[in-house]
């Protein structure tokens, strides 16, 4: 499985642990934010990696800075995203069975194990566990292309 990565300058430390955690379970990496400094603005990586997840050069995205919140509101906006900010092991699991999540995003204020325990949750879950919850993503789908007019 190829991912997707990157953070802002405040994530930078936790970005190279994460990375050198999936490599070492021969995850293939691919690095959106290699070049940070202090002023960068995180929409810019945040739509590099949704670039990379939505042209299928990367099955799955991860994003890190301080609150995961603003990469989570950029992510979201880049048509075939599904990004989920994640504050637990069942946050990644559901948000993959329910909501067929490809972007994860987390802040780096909740510890490395954390993070990693997350992301491991994230890979491992079963994307999108039944009838009812891809009904549902069918419909956030339809929405984005224009093609919802139930409301």
């Amino acid at each position: 499985m190829t991912i997707a990565i990157a953070s802002d300058h405040r994530g930078i430390e936790y970005k190279k642990e994460i990375i050198q955690y999936l490599e070492s379970k021969n995850y293939k990496i691919i690095d959106c934010s290699t070049e940070n400094t202090p002023t960068d603005d995180y929409p810019d990586f945040a739509f590099k990696v949704c670039k990379s997840v939505v042209n299928k050069d990367a099955e799955v995205g991860i994003l890190v800075c301080r609150t995961g919140i603003g990469m989570s509101i950029a992510a979201n906006k880049v048509k075939g995203i599904r990004c989920a900010k994640i504050n637990s092991i069942e946050d990644a699991i559901l948000c993959r069975n329910d909501n067929g999540a490809n972007v994860m995003t987390f802040n780096y204020t909740e510890g490395i194990n954390n993070l990693k325990n997350y992301i491991d949750a994230f890979l491992n879950a079963e994307v999108i566990s039944d009838e009812r919850h891809q009904r549902r993503v069918n419909k956030i789908i339809k929405y984005e292309n224009g093609e919802y007019n139930e409301l």
